[in-house]
């Protein structure tokens, strides 16, 4: 698999994300509530914390299937869930204001941003292409079997490219919350 690299960040990602949510659902919680409200619902943030543990752990579980068996299926749950999560990111971004979250990591520190959504796009590619051409059997073991050096340099570059994706999701969107409190007036279509 030619994009095998990409794809372990970004099930490696759903792993971190999820377990952070889980553990911190609050923020998730109501940036979700933010946006149901825009539709002119209420949810209770109770209930809406329940409802985004339940999801993260699923999302964590997912990641966690990903890593350990990247077959067609588990792939293409990954391009879904990242195509959703765009979805997710672009409503909270047109919407929000200076410090919109999309609560992605269960922090408030993760504004939305033009970065967040290519990179929920890109991912969501990248998985997409994994499921059309992975194997239907297999574990991550067996593909790293055929790697050289038993895969220690793709599990190495794969961590180190997970650990900046993060930093892009989480360190450069709080950088963009606070750039917007300084300038209210500007343009958030622009990238950063």
């Amino acid at each position: 698999m030619e994009l095998i690299g990409p794809y372990l960040v970004a099930a490696g990602l759903l792993v971190v994300a999820g377990v952070t949510k889980a553990v911190r659902p609050d923020d998730t919680a109501r940036a979700l509530a933010a946006l149901a409200g825009g539709t002119g619902r209420t949810v209770p943030l109770r209930l809406t914390r329940t409802i985004v543990r339940v999801g993260a752990l699923a999302e964590a579980l997912l990641g966690i299937a990903a890593l350990v068996a990247p077959r067609p299926v588990t792939a293409a749950l990954v391009a879904l869930s990242y195509a959703a999560f765009a979805v997710v990111v672009a409503v909270a971004w047109r919407r929000g204001g200076s410090l919109a979250t999309c609560g992605c990591f269960g922090r408030p520190d993760t504004p939305p941003t033009a970065v967040h959504l290519l990179l929920d796009l890109a991912l969501a590619v990248v998985a997409a292409v994994v499921a059309a051409g992975a194997p239907t059997d297999g574990t991550l073991l067996t593909l790293l079997a055929h790697q050289p050096w038993a895969g220690i340099p793709l599990l190495f570059v794969s961590t180190v490219a997970l650990w900046l994706t993060l930093l892009a999701l989480s360190a450069l969107g709080a950088l963009e919350g606070a750039r917007r409190l300084v300038r209210p007036g500007q343009n958030r279509a622009v990238a950063p």
